[in-house]
């Protein structure tokens, strides 16, 4: 088993003793398997549940890598977002406290803490977001994740912000910068973080030399994984196919299930087309790119076969990292900041053609 990561929820809400009988859990499934020790473990935490009791019992279990969902240092900009983490009403941590906790995080995963900031956020200016990354930058974590923020609807903050009507006086009124503004905070960010020593190895993700986060880059180079638990989804990849499991979000409904309880989750069959689609969509957020190597093995046909029309438009706009070695399909730094556009017109391409 090359990686496990826990998350895509909160498990420091679950207390030292409920996530030390998980962990126990796990590492009884894993010493069934021939490989059973992960070369990456990860657990993510929120700041305000990640006590030293959590953090002692997850390091004691194996746990390599630490995830901590920071979004902000200012408590305020987090309050006005309605994100409390998972801390009780009325427990949400001070600047000085939150400062307190991460340093203990760092102390009990020296090397191998990751963070991550949102750009974008209410009340948030360049001189803010700049303290931020400095605050974090010196406690030296291995790895940061870079997101801008997103308004998704059915969402507190989505619903608020829908209620004002869209766009600027929407903005405006939730103290959130314009959309421009929110993107100039993102680069400056991305900036920051290279300037100290940061290197961006995927869209939001940046990390110090052999610090990128090996799990997720499995679903990056469209490698298999397993999901567990409720609203996981996992991906059995065999040649140009795949198998994706899906399982219900409820937790009841999860637990009502009759064991194995992938018999339970909705099945999705990925043709070869479906898998070539994704394999694009997620390679191209690489600094790296895709390898085309991988994908003409993969699917008996080239990247640059399937969207000659695209490379070539692209390569004219700057999109592809002029330094890269002969045959890559590297993204440039610049280039990646234009991602979803090259995206849709390659798949668009990709599918034209696939269907000839």
């Amino acid at each position: 088993m090359p990686t496990v990561y826990v998350g895509g929820g909160t498990p420091s809400a679950l207390g030292e003793e409920g996530i030390d009988r998980l962990l126990t859990g796990i590492d009884r499934l894993l010493s069934a398997l021939p490989e059973s020790s992960p070369r990456e473990f990860t657990v993510e935490a929120n700041p305000e549940t990640a006590t030293d009791g959590f953090l002692d019992v997850c390091r004691n279990r194996g746990v390599t890598r630490l995830s901590l969902g920071i979004q902000s240092l200012d408590p305020e900009a987090l309050a006005l977002i309605g994100r409390g983490g998972s801390a009780p009403r009325g427990t949400r941590l001070s600047g000085g406290a939150l400062l307190a906790r991460l340093e203990s995080a760092a102390r009990f995963f020296p090397g191998a803490l990751s963070v991550d900031l949102i750009c974008g956020l209410p009340r948030q200016t360049p001189e803010t977001l700049a303290r931020d990354i400095r605050r974090l930058a010196d406690l030296a974590p291995a790895h940061f994740s870079l997101y801008s923020l997103t308004l998704e609807p059915g969402t507190p903050l989505g619903d608020r912000f829908a209620a004002h009507g869209e766009g600027s006086h929407a903005r405006a009124a939730l103290s959130l910068p314009t959309a421009d503004a929110a993107d100039d905070l993102w680069i400056l960010g991305r900036d920051l973080l290279e300037g100290r020593g940061y290197a961006q190895y995927e869209v939001s993700n940046f990390s110090l030399p052999g610090k990128a986060c090996a799990h997720n880059l499995r679903y990056w180079q469209m490698e298999g994984w397993i999901g567990a638990g409720p609203s996981a989804s996992g991906t059995l990849i065999h040649g140009d196919r795949g198998v994706r499991h899906t399982h219900a979000r409820d937790l009841a409904a999860y637990l009502a299930a009759p064991r194995p309880r992938v018999r339970a989750a909705v099945r999705e069959e990925l043709s070869p087309s479906d898998l070539a689609r994704e394999s694009l969509m997620m390679g191209f957020r690489l600094r790296a790119g895709p390898d085309p190597r991988v994908f003409a093995r993969r699917f008996g046909a080239e990247i640059e076969a399937l969207t000659p029309e695209t490379l070539a438009r692209w390569r004219g706009r700057g999109f592809f990292d002029p330094e890269a070695p002969a045959g890559s399909l590297a993204p440039s730094r610049e280039g990646l900041l234009f991602l979803n556009g090259f995206l849709r017109d390659a798949v668009l391409e990709m599918d034209a053609l696939w269907e000839q």
